[in-house]
């Protein structure tokens, strides 16, 4: 009876794939040759300290949940509603499916980053994992979620390229300064015009100097890094803008 279950549930994850994500239901791995390893657990085990352990009834919000890995982790950890959007129907597929078959109360819906605004509700936690340099407005995402979504804290995670060092600027230079753009160390945003890893999503890396300045330009305080692409960030005070986001 155990190999007839073990093979039905073979099959079903197959006709699910393929997947990103690996995710394991028992000895079952949904992408056991992801290029990056065992992924995302490897890299939620780097930084898992930064979550509360108990999430005591929580709401949580995982933007660009793909097949619930990090949705699920949260339910885990005691969350109360816990919610996950991602444009991709195949993932959410994916994502249904491994919440029902560990009987975790995860909701999930077919919706873009730039909807966020329709939900109505902000979330004690959002996680905004992996999905910031496949978009083609990155500051847009990180306004719309500072005004609609984040009521405390925010995971996020992004692909870096680049130098790694945080460079010392003045607030403000002179329209003939021309020195301080050639440094490695400035704020850069590395345009992909046609595609990086035969990905047409990935739009545009940031080193780390441009991750930090656009977290804190959008009114975000990083209170932690505990994963060289991750940061734990809090909702504080936004910065004076000239044009209020949109939506």
């Amino acid at each position: 009876m155990h190999a007839m279950m073990n093979l039905a549930l073979q099959q079903r994850i197959k006709e699910l794939g393929p997947w990103f994500q690996n995710i394991r239901f028992g000895e079952i791995e949904t992408a056991p040759d992801h290029i990056l390893g065992d992924y995302p657990a490897f890299k939620w085990e780097r930084f898992k300290h930064v979550v509360p352990k108990d999430l005591e009834g929580r709401s949580v919000l995982d933007i660009g949940c793909n097949a619930g890995f990090y949705a699920l982790e949260m339910k885990r950890r005691n969350a109360g509603r816990v919610l996950g959007i991602d444009s991709d129907p195949r993932y959410l597929e994916q994502a249904r499916f491994a919440a029902d078959h560990f009987r975790l109360g995860v909701e999930f819906r077919q919706m873009s980053v730039y909807e966020v605004s329709k939900l109505g509700e902000r979330f004690d936690l959002v996680l905004f994992m992996g999905v910031l340099y496949h978009l083609r407005h990155p500051l847009l995402a990180l306004d719309l979620l500072y005004e609609h979504v984040v009521e405390d804290l925010m995971l996020f995670q992004c692909l870096q390229r680049g130098e790694e060092h945080i460079a010392t600027l003045e607030e403000d230079y002179d329209f003939s300064e021309w020195k301080v753009f050639d440094r490695p160390d400035f704020p850069k945003l590395f345009f992909v015009e046609e595609r990086f890893a035969a990905d047409p999503t990935n739009w545009f890396i940031p080193n780390k100097a441009a991750v930090e300045a656009m977290l804190r330009s959008s009114g975000f305080v990083i209170e932690a890094n505990p994963e060289r692409e991750v940061y734990l960030c809090r909702r504080g005070r936004r910065p004076y803008m000239v044009e209020p986001p949109p939506g």
